[in-house]
């Protein structure tokens, strides 16, 4: 049987490695020689950095503590493909590497940049007339990927947020008429399921957020303004959750309003960060209060210790496909995830084209937020509350959780 080989792309989560055990597990099962892992994705496979999986996953208790381990066990890149009609040394290096190694299925775990590597490569192999088969497995926390209904990688995500929501909304009303204001920044560059998540953390003991920003709406200061002295008339503690790329009608995001150079990164996209901060300052002066920012930053995507059972089978059962997929010789697709019930929650697993899914991002839909444009609506939290059900315990060691470490 032929060879496999399998990278991780992007920016990590708590469950990504699910998808790698789903990925090791089925091709063994269907009698893939070899799994070979690329050591930092594509980038890393350009100089011949692979592992043989068998020497990490010898037994049961490895390859358990590889589902409980987050982020990216074989660690990530973040590599643009040239467009091989314009340049196609990089894809002839790629192909010379595939047929050393005899592999003839390539699964790339990520997001929407790594699903535009497996288009191009899946684009260029049928060019030349190649064998080789590759296939993506979704993993993102944003859940902003098309074709699909959900991404391995949210329901940990959104679990982590509404948890740390609530628990920040019980030590913000410690103290007894202190009038005061949090924003918590949560990543989501242009979508605003992260964000939205904080809702889930409403229930019969916590009220959740007071309001909620994403970038799906235009964000305006005045109407903000308005919003939080609305509250504060009536309240003391505001508790604010905002996606990082909440923006003005004219795409100018929060930090850039006071000037803010925000770098650039290989795909275009603009670095993140500081949109909590600015508020807190423009609220400081607004209103005279005692202010606290919160930027959750890397935790939402690492924290496997509160992940969500139903995300890492999900994540397990993504990896499992899209390998078979690429065993029976197609090429080209995304494993995707299909809701067929809501109430039990059911979901399967399908296939989608790539090509509708490279370079293009899954908004929250208007739907799901209220007409204000600072809140969401229960259709939201319909969707999201089974995302988030059931835990993962992690194996513990002298107190805390264990990981498998690739040397």
């Amino acid at each position: 049987m032929a060879n496999v080989v399998v990278g991780q792309s992007g920016g990590p989560s708590s469950v990504i490695n699910n998808s790698l055990a789903g990925v090791y597990k089925r091709a063994k099962i269907l009698g893939a020689d070899k799994v070979y892992g690329m050591r930092y994705g594509i980038q890393g496979f350009l100089e011949e950095r692979l592992v043989d999986l068998d020497e990490y996953l010898k037994d049961d208790r490895s390859f358990n503590l590889l589902r409980t381990t987050p982020s990216s066990f074989l660690g990530s890149c973040r590599y643009k493909l040239p467009d091989f009609e314009i340049s196609d040394a990089v894809y002839k290096r790629i192909f010379q590497i595939l047929a050393k190694y005899q592999i003839e299925a390539f699964i790339y775990i990520g997001g929407n940049d790594s699903m535009d590597t497996i288009r191009k490569l899946a684009d260029y192999g049928q060019k030349i007339g190649s064998s080789v088969t590759f296939v993506g497995a979704p993993k993102t926390i944003d859940d902003d990927l098309m074709e699909t209904d959900h991404t391995p990688g949210y329901g940990s995500a959104a679990k982590y947020i509404a948890t740390t929501t609530k628990e920040v909304i019980r030590d913000m009303v410690v103290y007894e008429h202190k009038p005061s204001v949090f924003v918590m920044e949560i990543m989501g560059r242009n979508a605003g399921w992260l964000t939205a998540a904080s809702a889930l953390s409403r229930g019969d003991n916590c009220v959740g957020p007071d309001l909620i920003y994403l970038p799906e709406v235009n964000f305006d200061l005045a109407n903000f303004r308005a919003d939080v002295e609305k509250i504060l008339k009536r309240k003391d503690c505001v508790l604010v959750a905002v996606s990082e790329g909440i923006h003005t009608a004219d795409g100018t995001f929060i930090p850039e309003l006071q000037g803010a150079d925000l770098a650039v990164d290989s795909f275009g996209h603009k670095a993140m960060g500081g949109t909590a901060e600015v508020l807190c300052k423009f609220c400081e002066k607004e209103f005279g209060v005692k202010t606290r920012s919160l930027e959750l930053s890397v935790m939402q995507r690492c924290g496997a210790h509160i992940a969500s059972r139903t995300d890492a089978e999900e994540a397990f059962a993504s990896g499992a496909a899209a390998v078979e997929a690429a065993l029976r010789g197609q090429t080209g697709l995304m494993a995707t995830l299909v809701r067929e019930s809501n109430d039990p929650y059911v979901c399967s697993v399908s296939l989608a084209d790539v090509h509708k899914i490279s370079n293009a991002e899954r908004k929250v839909p208007r739907s799901m937020i209220n007409e204000a444009g600072n809140d969401v609506t229960d259709e939201f939290i319909s969707y999201a509350r089974p995302l988030i059900m059931g835990e993962l315990q992690p194996i513990m060691k002298d107190g805390i959780p264990e990981h498998l470490v690739l040397d």
